[in-house]
């Protein structure tokens, strides 16, 4: 077995563990916050790092998941498993009707567009008395069961939850670096024309990478929804969360596999901890030293923090 492998076991193993360490329910909570992020992150990685199509409108498919699965609870009964599979369904396709039109815009252009198309989201839903309005949509309190998806005795299982989602989003983004698809992706981020003269369709291509960066961050919408029990626009679909996706890969290393990871082991406790030790009074400050790490890293690790594990790397 591989040095990589073996670490990577225990880094999982050490993660499965941590529950049993921390008690309180903040390191808990901190915890799940980041592995939520991780995952989150990763997806955006698949159509930002590996096809170089940066995206500010992932938190679109955020809050897809979370609306899809809070309306068909609360109007329908439909168990979140299910509304996390239609909010999949959803996400996949307005990324297509996004992706499609967007695809044919080049560099920024793309990614003005892609705000535009959140600011639109927010703006639709901030408005949509069906989905609560501004008010937002309150999820019912169930009986705590893995089928209504909600626990209240302990956050336990919301932590093992969105490890398996964590994994499931690795394993996703490692099948595509080694797969036909990943060459294609990159061969699309560092030479688009040449990649188009080899034959490689490149609109096709980009949709797939777009919808499952869509898949990835819709779920993550789902457990979001079930694990607060209440959602409102600019809690899912705030630009700000589509910003921090991107800053979280740019830390960890962009285009690489445990890049998302490490960069959301960096970036959310220091956004968790400066709000719950500083409160109001330290709004701001965890954003200065975002910036000042990302100046510091493109100085000294344009590569980011993975790059310090992978010794050698370009």
């Amino acid at each position: 077995m591989k040095k990589s492998l073996w670490v990577f076991v225990l880094f999982v193993g050490v993660l499965a563990a941590l529950p049993l360490v921390f008690h309180d329910p903040f390191p808990r909570h901190l915890l799940i916050m980041v592995m939520l992020y991780a995952t989150m992150s990763i997806g955006w990685n698949i159509i930002g790092g590996y096809t170089g199509q940066v995206s500010f409108g992932n938190a679109a498919f955020f809050g897809v998941g979370a609306y899809t699965t809070a309306v068909l609870l609360i109007n329908y009964g439909i168990t979140p498993w299910v509304g996390m599979l239609a909010g999949c369904v959803l996400s996949v396709g307005l990324a297509i009707i996004v992706g499609y039109p967007c695809f044919r815009l080049q560099g920024h252009y793309f990614a003005i567009a892609t705000i535009a198309v959140g600011e639109i989201m927010l703006v639709i839903f901030t408005n949509w008395d069906y989905v609560g309005a501004a008010v937002g949509i309150y999820i019912p309190i169930l009986e705590e069961s893995f089928i209504n998806f909600e626990f209240h005795s302990s956050k336990i299982p919301y932590y093992y939850i969105v490890l398996a989602m964590l994994l499931f989003a690795i394993a996703v983004s490692y099948a595509i670096e080694k797969s036909r698809l990943g060459y294609y992706l990159r061969a699309i981020k560092d030479d688009p024309d040449g990649a188009r003269s080899l034959g490689i369709d490149i609109q096709r291509y980009k949709l797939i990478a777009f919808s499952i960066s869509a898949v990835l961050t819709s779920i993550c919408g789902t457990f979001y929804a079930q694990y607060v029990l209440y959602i409102h626009p600019s809690s899912t679909m705030d630009l700000m969360m589509s910003i921090q996706l991107c800053i979280i890969v740019l830390i960890g290393g962009i285009g690489k596999l445990f890049g998302p990871v490490v960069g959301a082991f960096v970036f959310i406790p220091l956004t968790e901890l400066t709000r719950v030790y500083l409160g109001s009074e330290g709004q701001g400050i965890d954003m200065i030293i975002y910036s000042l790490l990302i100046i510091v890293l493109a100085i000294a690790r344009p590569q980011g923090l993975w790059a310090l594990f992978k010794k050698g790397e370009r």
